[in-house]
């Protein structure tokens, strides 16, 4: 198991818990909103297509070698449609900051997003920098240049 410091933000509601994982078994821990204080009693409300960063009140201080991966909760997004646009989001270790989760409402009818509801999950990955190079050839495959569908063509 990997300890993950974490840090409350200077307006966070610190009754809120930290990401827990599910159950035993969970790859993600669950993320819960933590809207600034204007916003806690009656929610953030997102429109059909409208976005949001939403805060989550903490900051990590990941150890070198891991990101944190945001992904969305399956069950907001078949429910509501909600979604990160920018899914998997990447928390890079070296990192100190706020941490929001950028949550788009793909769905067809307004949706909101109350404090403390759990809008994300976060999945605690180990991270390879590549070391790059540009070289005069590349090795042959089966495969070659065939693009998007390419593998997928009956023979």
């Amino acid at each position: 198991m990997v300890t993950v410091p974490m840090a409350w933000t200077a307006d966070a509601d610190r009754s809120l818990p930290l990401p827990r994982y599910a159950t035993d078994g969970a790859a993600g821990a669950d993320l819960c909103a933590n809207l600034p204080a204007p916003l806690r009693s009656g929610g953030l409300l997102l429109g059909p297509g409208m976005r949001a960063l939403v805060p989550t009140g903490l900051r990590f201080a990941l150890p070198a070698g891991y990101e944190v991966q945001l992904r969305p909760r399956s069950g907001l997004a078949l429910a509501f449609g909600l979604t990160l646009p920018n899914a998997p989001g990447t928390i890079d270790s070296d990192y100190r900051g706020p941490v929001g989760v950028l949550v788009q409402n793909g769905g067809e009818t307004a949706v909101r997003i109350f404090h403390g509801m759990r809008i994300a999950q976060m999945v605690l990955a180990p991270v390879l920098q590549a070391d790059i190079k540009i070289v005069d050839d590349l090795d042959e495959t089966d495969r070659g240049a065939g693009g998007f569908g390419s593998t997928g063509r009956a023979p």
